[in-house]
This record gives structure tokens, sequence and C-alpha cells, in this order.
């Protein structure tokens, strides 16, 4: 497959964000930032956006981790300002979720393009599938943005009225 040692780096320690976006999404429907496997997510996310940088062959490599980089500090770094309040919570879930699309997007482009090895499941980035699946992708990130937004609503709703 060809890959450097810093490639296997970005490469294996980007995978453990999946699996644990996949349960928090599951487990609460948003990215947590203060548990434990918010922590985890959010050092494996830092390493495969930062190991990006020295191994992207196209400029938009480099525009999709400075995006990624830019939600998960953005929604990291509002989930210990108090001062955002209430509203932070809005931006801290739809920039994280925004963070968890952008590490799926190249990982289902490099997977379909890689795999099976020798006989790979895409050809190249105008592949139908690919692009399939890329747009369910997007379609996940656009439904679920607004899913999240309403329930961290209700939750408010829920919590004022109890304060009542």
């Amino acid at each position: 497959m060809g890959i450097s040692l810093v490639g296997w780096i970005h490469t294996l320690g980007s995978l453990p964000a999946i699996p644990l976006a996949a349960y928090m999404l599951v487990r609460h429907g948003r990215i947590v930032p203060g548990s434990g496997a918010g922590r985890a997510y959010f050092w494996f996310m830092l390493l495969g956006i930062l190991t990006v940088y020295p191994i992207a062959h196209q400029p938009v490599s480099l525009a999709v981790a400075t995006i990624a980089l830019a939600m998960l500090l953005l929604g990291y770094g509002i989930s210990k300002w108090s001062a955002a309040g209430r509203f932070g919570k809005y931006i801290e879930t739809a920039s994280l979720s925004i963070s968890v699309f952008l590490l799926m997007v190249p990982t289902v482009s490099e997977s379909l393009r890689r795999l099976p090895v020798g006989n790979p499941l895409a050809t190249d980035l105008k592949d139908p599938l690919l692009l399939a699946v890329q747009g369910l992708l997007l379609l996940a990130l656009m439904i679920g943005i607004p899913l999240q937004m309403r329930a961290l609503y209700r939750q408010g709703a829920a919590t004022r009225n109890r304060d009542d």
C-alpha cells in the first residue's frame, strides 16, 4: 500500500477517533468533551489532524485538516468557556459534529480507494460508490445537527421548567 511511517502514525493514531465518536453519538447524541471518551476523541483527532500536514498531497487535504482543527478547537474551547453559557453548548455540538464529518469523509475516501488491496472498491475520487457514500455522510450531517440542536433545546427547556 506504500504508506510512510508518518502515514501509519496518522492512520493508526486517528482510527480510534471513529469508534469513540460513534459511541458518543449513539450514547449521548453528541460528542461530550468532558467525558473520558470525549477527551480521548480530542487527542486521537488532534494526532490525526496534525499528521495530515506532512503527508498531504493535495491542497484540499490541507484545507480539510485546517477546518477540522478549527472545529475541534472551537468545540473543545467553547466547552471550557463559561461566558458562552447555554448558547456555547450549541456551538460545541455543531463544531464537534462537523469534526466527525471531516474525519469520516477522508476515511471513507481512502478506505474505498485502497481496500481491498489490489482491487479497491472505488477507482478514483469521482467513483459513483465513493460519491454516494460521501453524499450519505453529508446528509447525515445535515439531518444530524438540527436533531442535536432540537435535543439540546428540549433538554434546556426541561431544565428551565424544573427550575420554575
